[in-house]
């Protein structure tokens, strides 16, 4: 029997050393312990059943394999052709189950683990060229001096020209302790420089804040990984301590594809006294569990005026603790329909490393509401700020990119300066969402379309 964990896993932002993005769609089931939340069910335990090795249908395949390695014009390895093989089958299942390589299932754990060994920067390629869109503060890179903007051009020596991101992540991660040399280019050098740089083990932070002047607290959760519950509670306990009295509370889920049950769990409890916040159902009896909010821990902010923000990058784990918080009318929901990404993954790792995420359950709001294909609607909706017929999708990205490096992105500034009305009115929904925290509650509220389904 193997057991698993179970993860909603919607894709995340993947923080490999540097930032990378990485998609994985869905909730998602993980293995190892499960969680084990007070009032709340233990996640599946799944057994696999041995398939006979003298099944017509694997002779079948058995003979096409042989057919491809030995009369195919161009040799193929086994492995190629069995990885090849698993893919083509969970593609013919639904769009959100799927094959991972050893590799790629690496990552994976990394991610959702919230801490990896390297030296704290984040990356991207500006211009096809490798470049260093910010130091991670107090990490190695920070203490050796990089700054955003520095071009990469080579790792230990290998040129960078041509790299792509994960092969430069692959050269620049190591074990901790050890040692990595980047040759940089800096407007204002002469010539590249070579900086030696010790790895050590870094945080992924997955929740950002600022506040407002008027006691209002802004949280922003990009995905859910192992630690995302315990960046919650630093947040708000700061802010609980700067903001008295403490008016109200936003919590940012846009583009937040998703990450760990577990998580959107206890995200959810930090809001709630009691109550149901999910429920899953799927073929196999084991599948079938309640998720419950837990009374009376005093760090929580269940009384506070809240606004949840989501729109269409909202997917499954923060549609969890948005349909929760809704249907508990805990918070009020603003911004446009979300994903709409309701079944759960359960990722079974394979002997040789390489693990299967498979689609095994749908979850629901506590309303009794699947989420998928349908997704959260808000109770005030919205619009985001338009694309600009002047710029495409790629110079918009390129903008966001150079102001991040800049450091002049919303959540790029510390925690405890206040947000501007001037950052305010370039957000239109985090706007209309402190506009509703200052009149609360919230009164006369035009009335929202049904939801189509």
């Amino acid at each position: 029997m193997i057991l698993r964990k179970s993860w909603f896993w919607g894709g995340a932002a993947l923080v490999l050393g540097l930032a990378l993005g990485w998609s994985l769609a869905g909730p998602v089931a993980v293995f190892g312990q499960n969680p084990t939340l007070p009032g709340v069910a233990k996640g599946p335990q799944l057994s696999l059943s041995p398939v006979p090795v003298s099944d017509a249908k694997l002779k079948v395949f058995a003979q096409a394999l042989a057919l491809i390695e030995e009369q195919y014009p161009e040799p193929k390895t086994t492995k190629d052709l069995v990885y090849g093989a698993i893919q083509g089958t969970l593609g013919t299942l639904d769009p959100h189950s799927a094959f991972m390589t050893p590799e790629e299932f690496r990552e994976l754990q990394i991610e959702t683990k919230g801490q990896f060994s390297g030296i704290g920067i984040e990356i991207a390629l500006k211009d096809r060229v490798l470049t260093v869109v910010s130091p991670i503060e107090g990490t190695p890179a920070y203490q050796a001096g990089m700054k955003p903007g520095d071009q990469i051009v080579k790792i230990n020596g290998t040129p960078t020209k041509n790299i792509t991101l994960i092969e430069a992540v692959k050269l620049i991660r190591g074990p901790k302790g050890s040692k990595v040399t980047l040759t940089i280019n800096r407007e204002g050098f002469q010539q590249p420089k070579d900086i030696v740089i010790t790895r050590e083990i870094i945080p992924i932070r997955s929740v950002k804040a600022r506040i407002l002047d008027d006691g209002i607290g802004y949280i922003r959760v990009t995905h859910f990984q192992d630690k995302t519950d315990n960046d919650l509670q630093a947040h708000i306990k700061n802010m609980k301590q700067r903001l008295v009295p403490f008016k109200g509370l936003i919590l940012d889920l846009r583009n937040d594809p998703g990450g760990l049950l577990d998580q959107a769990v206890r995200v959810s409890d930090e809001f709630l006294n009691s109550g149901l916040i999910v429920y899953t159902e799927g073929r196999n009896r084991n599948q079938n569990m309640r998720f419950y909010a837990r009374a009376g821990q005093e760090r929580k902010v269940a009384n506070v005026p809240m606004v949840v923000l989501i729109n269409e990058g909202s997917a499954s784990a923060s549609e969890i603790v948005a349909g929760a918080l809704k249907d508990q009318k805990r918070a009020l929901i603003v911004g446009t329909k979300s994903f709409g990404k309701g079944s759960v993954q359960t990722i079974i790792p394979l002997e040789d490393g390489s693990a299967l995420r498979l689609t095994t359950a749908l979850y629901f709001t506590p309303s009794g509401v699947t989420i998928n294909e349908k997704g959260i609607h808000p109770d005030v909706v919205v619009e985001d700020k338009p694309l600009p017929t002047d710029k495409s999708a790629q110079k918009l990205r390129d903008e966001l990119l150079s102001q991040h490096m800049r450091r002049e992105g919303l959540t790029d500034k510390p925690w405890n300066q206040p947000i501007t009305s001037e950052e305010l009115d370039k957000d239109p929904q985090l706007k209309r969402a402190v506009e509703l925290l200052r009149q609360w509650p919230p009164k006369n509220l035009a009335k929202q379309p049904a939801p189509k389904t």
